[in-house]
């Protein structure tokens, strides 16, 4: 016991003389810049402060007004990482900083002449003996110009370093600076830190740059200038609150639309702010984020489990804190007490107590968020906003995405919009249970797609077994046929799709092309018409599956596997998550799902391959995965209501701007009686009624009986190597079509008829 109690104090001591060692090295090294600071700027001074400026002038040249402030930022780090208990404090900092400062002496003293270099270095100029020695190492070795790139190269390489981002973060930032610069007047005041801890200072300064960073209760702070990003499950660093999301174009732009696939000029489409309205989002007080911050920190540090809320993104649905998980002692194999991390499974154990804390739940934890050091949990807000179709479709993330079948899915735990591109995915598969928002999504999928497409470019072949969901969109000209709500013709729908996806690839191979946008173009250049995208929309899946189960799934896994590069797309939805609806078959060719609320973690695992769903709220609360990431990203899908609906509806059945005439009269738009649909199904039905009733072997049947001029069954076994059965059916299918007599008496074959007799025209 003693031994122990020796050994304890022993380590106590010595991490307490190496903090003291820390502290007191950083003091002096301040009080030493400090004191060459004044030196410097002295005019007279002693024979020891002349002999050392003399010598920092020798060493470092014009770079000797500098060394103090590098020797002082050194020693401030020493003085701060003694007590920091955040992981901000790191030795990289130091070292860039000294980086950047060699860099500048080796600069200067390139610049200052290349002539006598090391005379001038003795007298003080340049770069001093420091700037003298590399830059004369870099020339040696490399000349003017390799000297040149490994300065500026070396020169990123400390700027990164010392502000904490990787390259590509750092030339993202520089045309985000530019343009900040201009739009200063934009950015308002810096936002203020969080009261449950201190923030360094340099991360203030880099969050005044015009790049998506969280917003910290500063309801004052002005918001920052929107910039489109792609739909990423991960939620940015940064990003805005749902009131400071929202793009508000101005009067001028509010009626300009998105960019038009195709170009016609026959069909004129509709205004977005003329059809679909835009309603604002309720806001958190600041003082309740600083509440419910306060009692995460207080919750999980009652835990063992210190966290500081470092930021707060507010979405329509929920609020997403930022924890930094802080660091506790902890006693290493050797006896020595260490200051660790706290484990993040430690955090997300606690999301029932939690709950219990906020009064909230479900709570979700996303350990950690992608691309950060930071856990991120969503707490639900006390009211949900609604999220409106035409707000994320007049926002300028939506407006600047580039895909060809671009849709609005809603906005993220940030309020940000979130786009995506349907012919990427290439095919959605949307799950969830009862009333949790799927015909909603399926609603503004379509809307969205009516709203940026003319049946010239897009055409839609709708299936709805509840006969109520998508039946309104009848009569529209983008539909192929009416909506299908017969499950009987299902099957029929889905096999004439696959004969479009065969009949496409047979011309894209004639023409040479390998996908849709390459054989529309060859059309375009050519002067013809282009063939148009086809998106398959299927409303309840689970009806189709007890119909015909083995049929519907090899047609919609075999349009799934091969029509993405013919423009057919799928969207399928289902309120029955189980195995025997979403096969294994079909999750493998739908890369891209949806989850909204279902009832259990099994049916979440079906959906999306882990839990999460379970956890949703409800009511448009969803979660997306995409193929090329297998973290989810949680959003609040968009809303369409039905008074919307019945305008952009009213709008393709009755309004149709024709090409100009070539005299420039103003066109007269088509009356609603004139809208119509190509009759797809009777003629459909009509083939397939004669494919069941004729066999694959109906011609051969033909040739064999007026080869021998005699028609039996016993024939057509023989030479067709077929069963009795077979043959019997082709005999009456033969006598059907008049093309041999009716059975004689006493066992004679039937008689050929011929052409002429019966005014049938010649084989």
């Amino acid at each position: 016991m003693a031994k122990r109690r020796t050994r304890k104090r022993t380590s106590a001591s010595e991490t307490l003389t190496k903090i003291l060692r820390s502290e007191v090295i950083g003091i002096v090294l301040l009080l030493l810049a400090l004191l060459t600071l004044l030196l410097l700027a002295t005019a007279t001074r002693g024979s020891v402060a002349t002999w050392w400026v003399r010598s920092l002038r020798m060493l470092f040249g014009v770079g000797a007004w500098l060394s103090p402030l590098v020797v002082g930022f050194i020693g401030g780090w020493l003085v701060w990482r003694s007590f920091a208990t955040e992981t901000e404090v790191q030795l990289r900092r130091p070292i860039g900083v000294t980086v950047i400062f060699l860099v500048l002496l080796a600069a200067a003293h390139l610049i200052a002449g290349p002539d006598n270099s090391l005379e001038l270095a003795r007298e003080g100029n340049g770069g001093g003996l420091v700037g003298w020695a590399i830059s004369q190492g870099l020339k040696s070795g490399l000349g003017m110009a390799g000297a040149v790139l490994i300065l500026l190269i070396v020169g990123v390489a400390g700027i990164i370093l010392v502000w904490g981002v990787s390259l590509q973060e750092f030339l993202e930032a520089i045309p985000r600076t530019l343009s900040g610069i201009r739009h200063r007047r934009e950015l308002g005041p810096s936002p203020a830190p969080l009261p449950s801890g201190q923030i360094p200072l340099w991360r203030r300064l880099w969050r005044r740059l015009p790049r998506p960073r969280p917003a910290q209760f500063d309801e004052s702070a002005a918001p920052p200038p929107a910039v489109p990003r792609p739909l990423s499950p991960s939620t940015e660093a940064g990003t805005r609150t749902a009131g400071s999301s929202q793009a508000a174009p101005a009067a001028t732009d509010s009626r300009l639309y998105p960019r038009v696939i195709g170009g016609d000029q026959e069909w004129r489409l509709p205004v977005i702010a003329d059809i679909l309205e835009d309603t604002s989002e309720q806001e958190i007080g600041r003082e309740d984020l600083r509440l419910r911050a306060r009692i995460i920190e207080e919750t999980l540090a009652s835990f063992g489990v210190p966290v500081k809320v470092v930021e707060a993104n507010q979405g329509p649905a929920v609020t997403q804190f930022g924890l930094k998980p802080g660091t506790v002692p902890r006693r290493t194999t050797d006896g020595k007490i260490r200051e660790t991390r706290v484990k993040v499974s430690q955090i997300s154990r606690l999301s029932n107590d939690l709950s219990l804390a906020l009064a909230a739940s479900p709570i979700r934890i996303e350990t950690p968020v992608p691309g950060r050091d930071i856990v991120g949990v969503e707490v639900p807000n006390v009211h949900l906003s609604l999220v409106s179709l035409g707000g994320v479709m007049l926002s300028e993330t939506f407006r600047a995405a580039e895909g060809k079948l671009n849709i609005g899915l809603g906005r993220d735990v940030s309020g940000s919009p979130a786009v995506a591109d349907l012919a990427q995915m290439p095919h959605l598969l949307i799950a969830g249970a009862t009333g949790s928002g799927k015909s909603v999504c399926i609603n503004s999928i379509v809307t969205c797609l009516l709203c940026t497409h003319t049946p010239l470019t897009l055409r839609f072949l709708m299936i709805d077994p509840k006969m109520v969901e998508l039946t309104s969109f009848n009569g529209i000209p983008h539909l192929i046929a009416p909506v299908v709500v017969e499950l009987e013709r299902v099957v029929s729908v889905l096999r004439w799709a696959t004969r479009e996806m065969d009949r496409r690839f047979r011309l894209f191979s004639k023409a040479g092309a390998r996908h849709l946008e390459g054989y529309n173009e060859m059309l375009a250049n050519r002067g013809e018409a282009i063939l148009p995208y086809i998106c398959i929309i299927i409303d309840e899946l689970a009806d189709l599956m007890m119909v015909a189960a083995d049929e519907v799934e090899r047609y919609i896994c075999r349009l799934a596997q091969m029509a993405r590069a013919t423009g057919i797309h799928l969207v399928i939805a289902t309120q029955r998550p189980s195995v025997d609806v979403v096969t294994g078959l079909i999750k493998a060719n739908f890369p891209a799902r949806i989850a909204f609320a279902v009832t259990s973690q099994i049916d979440s695992r079906v959906i999306l391959d882990q839990p999460g769903a379970e956890r949703l709220l409800g009511r448009g609360d969803m979660l997306l995965m995409t193929s090329d990431s297998s973290k989810m990203a949680r959003l609040q899908g968009t809303f369409v209501s039905d008074r919307e609906l019945d305008r952009l509806v009213r709008f393709w059945k009755g309004i149709r701007a024709p090409a100009p005439r070539p005299d420039s009269q103003p066109a007269q738009p088509f009356r609603p009686d004139e809208m119509l649909q190509q009759p797809l199904w009777d003629d459909l039905s009509a083939i397939e009624e004669e494919a069941k009733r004729k066999d694959d072997l109906y011609d051969q049947a033909v040739t064999v009986v007026r080869e021998h001029n005699r028609a039996s069954v016993s024939l057509l076994q023989r030479r067709l190597r077929i069963g009795y059965s077979r043959a019997a059916r082709l005999i009456d299918t033969l006598e059907e079509d008049g093309l041999i007599g009716p059975a004689q008496s006493g066992g004679q074959g039937r008689k050929v008829l011929r052409p002429e007799q019966d005014g049938l025209p010649p084989n």
